[in-house]
């Protein structure tokens, strides 16, 4: 896992400096966990790394 929070702003705002460091969006992953009542909703980024 990259990063975390509950502001999609915030996400927005990684991503787009993921993509102007050039990392392959392929291995991007973007996970919503909804909070329903008591939660918040979450997001989570994470990246794919390869087996070595």
């Amino acid at each position: 896992m990259i990063f975390e929070t509950e502001d999609q702003a915030e996400l927005r705002a990684r991503l787009r400096s993921l993509r102007e460091a050039r990392v392959d969006e392929a291995t991007i992953r973007i996970d919503t966990l909804c909070g329903r009542l008591v939660q918040p909703t979450t997001y989570r980024l994470s990246r794919f790394v390869a087996d070595s």
